[in-house]
């Protein structure tokens, strides 16, 4: 392996928008190591590797353990020495709206913000000290269009997307004066595994949509909401990530940025 490379960690990096980034960044010759629990996806992400020019190994983390988030950043050392770049992705998107009245049982928020919120502080909290080492080191975290107008039909989500924006807005400040860069990609509708899960729940819950597949709930939202008439797809958020990280972005730090087509105005 080249330890040469800039090197990127990317929790939840073994599927969806996470492995859109994770094939991006190989592309181009990074050093990847894949932070997912998805064992088996995260195993033949890596084997792919060979046929690019970069490396990606992966790493089994649950980012919700602090034992694990430690495995994870002795595990990139010994692989690759230095690491410059980390992405926090890593998420889920959390118990059903207010139309269930479990909303506001108090395990289903922690579910989300342990992952959403806690688990992308406390990745950063232990990679910090190692990014600051490094010259020109890259934080983004991937937050959502959600965090910054809510959603009723995602409260959970919604919210812990918010706090992933002011937090990146925060840690920005705090590290001003240093030459790391840290913010914030905001996607919109883009169709991924969880988002198919959202898009069963709208089918299930919401009268407009009763008896529509996941899919067809996706493209009524595209076709109503998007003033560009096309979804998001995984490679726009990849190569907004990319141009993030890369030296052409040396002048954006503390930005939430949306890649939506034009869903949501600033």
């Amino acid at each position: 392996m080249n330890i040469d490379r800039r090197t990127a960690v990317v929790t939840g990096g073994a599927t969806g928008i996470g492995e859109s980034i994770t094939m991006k960044f190989c592309s181009e010759g990074y050093n990847v190591i894949v932070a997912d629990l998805n064992k088996k996806r995260g195993k033949q992400i890596s084997q792919t590797s060979s046929k690019q020019s970069g490396n990606i190994i992966f790493c089994e983390t649950d980012v919700t353990e602090q034992k694990s988030i430690k495995h994870l950043l002795d595990f990139s050392i010994s692989n690759f020495e230095n690491i410059n770049i980390l992405i926090n992705n890593a998420g889920v998107a959390g118990a059903k709206g207010w139309e269930n009245e479990s909303v506001s049982r108090e395990e289903d928020w922690k579910a989300s913000w342990e992952v959403n919120i806690l688990g992308l502080i406390n990745v950063t909290n232990e990679f910090l000290p190692e990014l600051q080492k490094n010259s020109g080191s890259r934080i983004v975290n991937i937050a959502s269009v959600s965090g910054r107008q809510g959603r009723p039909s995602l409260p959970h989500y919604s919210s812990t997307k918010a706090a992933v924006i002011n937090f990146t807005k925060s840690l920005h400040k705090r590290l001003e004066n240093s030459d790391i860069s840290v913010n914030a990609v905001c996607p919109g509708l883009i169709w991924t595994p969880m988002w198919e899960q959202v898009g069963l729940r709208y089918s299930n819950t919401q009268e407009k949509y009763k008896g529509f597949e996941a899919r067809e709930v996706f493209d009524d939202m595209v076709k109503e909401n998007i003033p560009l008439r096309r979804e998001t797809s995984l490679q726009d958020v990849a190569n907004l990530v990319f141009f993030l990280v890369s030296l052409d972005s040396s002048s954006f730090s503390g930005q939430a940025i949306n890649v939506d087509g034009g869903f949501f105005l600033n």
